[in-house]
């Protein structure tokens, strides 16, 4: 056979696979799944759509029910709950995907059963994230709003899902950390928080007409923030530096506003200082200009 014959035998069978894909039968059902699968897709979507819209209207009504929940835990709920609704909806609507694909559903459940073992040992991360994010939220950790740190990273818990917890930090990164990954927190949201302020003067000055200085500040500024639950309270001299002297000053104040608090106190210290004229020591450097005779050998 020549090389004539050959490619004319290769055109003609290129010709037949062409025909048979070009059918119209084959073309139209090929649309009709495909359609199919786009509208599963379309109703899902709109499914967890409304979902979500029904899941925040059930769990603001809280103040219906007379319920005092914490809003950080009211929103943890809703992620969690919005994640779980996700998944079980897409699972579901993966089976009418699978069928329309032509994929036979009990020969994969078949599958499934003696490919188990491998698929758990696989599925062994994804798990653990369930399981510990379910720990979480039920030992109530943290919950979203509050500031933590996870294995050196820290900042502000945007979203609690199902399998992993998002943190925003201060410069505006966002951590994505798997929940199963979580082995310590430190939670800085819990409880009354501290504000510290160490106010340094010069060894010149009186020490203790600058305590009570700092206690008369301290009374005012108590007066001027809701923030603060008890104090500022001075401690006295904590330290001795090589030109200062130290002195703490130290407040209880609601969570995430010690650093407000902590500017408020420098800002008004050191104004009572300013007025009561005590010095803050700063570094100086005193220069010594000699002058050289030139008749003087050096």
């Amino acid at each position: 056979m020549g090389i004539k014959e050959v490619f004319s035998s290769f055109i003609s069978e290129l010709k037949i696979t062409i025909s048979s894909y070009l059918d119209p039968e084959k073309i139209a059902g090929i649309l009709i799944k495909g359609t199919k699968i786009i509208l599963i897709l379309v109703i899902a979507k709109l499914v967890i759509k409304v979902t979500n819209t029904l899941i925040d209207k059930f769990i603001d009504s809280k103040d219906r029910f007379r319920l005092k929940i914490d809003e950080n835990r009211i929103s943890t709920a809703k992620g969690i709950l919005k994640s779980i609704t996700r998944y079980t909806i897409y699972f579901i609507s993966l089976t009418p995907i699978l069928a329309e694909i032509g994929i036979d559903i009990k020969g994969l459940i078949a599958a499934a059963g003696i490919g188990g073992l491998a698929i758990g040992f696989g599925a062994q991360n994804l798990v653990r994230d369930i399981i510990t994010g379910f720990f979480i939220l039920f030992e109530d950790q943290f919950a979203v709003g509050d500031y933590i740190e996870v294995d050196g990273k820290s900042g502000i818990v945007e979203e609690m899902a199902l399998r992993i917890t998002k943190i925003r930090d201060f410069s505006g990164d966002l951590h994505i950390i798997p929940n199963g990954a979580i082995s310590k927190v430190t939670n800085r949201c819990r409880g009354n928080m501290r504000a510290k302020v160490d106010m340094s003067i010069a060894y010149e000055e009186n020490i203790e007409k600058a305590i009570d200085v700092l206690n008369k500040a301290s009374d005012e500024i108590k007066k001027e923030s809701d923030d603060i639950i008890e104090g500022p309270i001075v401690l006295g001299v904590t330290n001795f530096g090589e030109s200062d002297v130290v002195i703490t000053i130290i407040a209880k104040v609601k969570p995430m506003s010690q650093w407000a608090v902590e500017r408020l106190m420098r800002k008004q210290f050191k104004e009572a200082f300013d007025r009561e004229g005590i010095e803050i020591p700063y570094p100086k450097r005193v220069i010594y200009n000699q002058t050289i005779d030139n008749n003087t050998r050096v």
